[in-house]
């Protein structure tokens, strides 16, 4: 499309999720509570980690490094939602936006490899427990990790590149409340067929990809389970996994229903209900199924409580 004489939008507007007063002031209260109790569940999760000896173990390192990446993942979308909520008119800048979308979908990405690390973790403990502490060794576990995060923050690099040589001429309201791919496509007056296209190839391969591998974990771990002569041994080692599962199939659940499909199809409306809950839900619910279904992180709660009273206690006697 030509763009001669055609003004250059500096910055875009949040339609957020509503536009009735009352009701974006309730959505504020209810996903800043949401927020806070996410930030504050992941916290602590990376605290019993680091704190407790139990917890070193490749296991609760890679659940460390999810819960990490949770508070940033929400932090990325939510302060700016609760900003949207409380404003009439939520505005970013072009920069502001393509930062925001970096960001988002680097942990998005990172977070698809993240579990596909946390399956295979479990595939080897399950189904090779004679040779598990050779094939995830401490250093081993520590290049898994790294390497999600540097794989994650790789993904979105040529995706976002071409968004920066996008022009946009107006409209400028984005009927969404967090920067995604889609409304910024339809905001450009530039021809985005090259940068929908390699945007929709990038994260239909991560997603799929980690997905795939995932399943085909569980499916061997699953399979190994049934092997399992004792009742209370099948039981015992698919609870170490149930946690597991529930989270990937949350997360895989919306993020396929929401990017792995030809972008001509998106529905704003649909799109931003879907977002709210794996950029904010998700997050929340993690720390809950990792702590309320897993003993070993219970029990070093537990522990760490016990520490703190007896603490309290001698200082109270000094």
């Amino acid at each position: 499309m030509d763009v001669t004489n055609q003004t250059t939008v500096t910055e875009f507007i949040f339609l957020g999720l509503s536009g009735a007063p009352k009701l974006q002031l309730t959505l504020f209260v209810i996903f800043l509570i949401v927020y806070l109790f996410s930030v504050m569940g992941n916290t602590l999760i990376i605290l019993l980690v680091l704190m407790e000896p139990t917890l070193q173990t490749p296991m609760y390192i890679f659940l460390g490094n999810l819960s990490f990446l949770e508070i940033w993942y929400t932090t990325v979308t939510v302060p700016k939602l609760l900003a949207t909520c409380l404003s009439k008119v939520g505005t970013i800048s072009v920069s502001g936006y393509i930062i925001q979308y970096y960001f988002f979908f680097s942990m998005g990405a990172t977070e698809c490899i993240l579990l596909a690390v946390m399956a295979y973790d479990r595939y080897l403990a399950i189904c090779h427990p004679l040779r598990y502490s050779l094939l995830m060794s401490p250093q081993i576990c520590l290049q898994f990790a790294a390497g999600s995060w540097v794989g994650g923050f790789i993904a979105p690099l040529l995706p976002t590149t071409l968004i920066c040589y996008l022009n946009f001429c107006g409209p400028q309201k984005i009927n969404h409340f967090f920067c995604d791919s889609d409304p910024i496509y339809k905001l450009s007056c530039s021809d985005t067929f090259l940068a929908e296209a390699l945007g929709y190839t990038c994260s239909s391969v991560v997603i799929l990809s980690s997905f795939l591998f995932t399943m085909s974990s569980y499916g061997h771990i699953v399979f190994t389970i049934i092997r399992l002569s004792s009742r209370k041994a099948q039981k015992k080692t698919f609870s170490t996994c149930a946690s597991h599962l529930t989270v990937v199939t949350i997360y895989y659940g919306t993020i396929i229903f929401a990017y792995v499909r030809p972008p001509a199809k998106y529905n704003f409306t649909i799109g931003k209900v879907v977002s709210v809950f794996y950029c904010v839900v998700t997050p929340l619910v993690n720390p809950f199924i990792y702590t309320l279904r897993n003993k070993d992180v219970m029990d070093a709660f537990r522990k760490t409580l016990s520490r703190k009273r007896l603490l309290a206690r001698n200082m109270l006697n000094v």
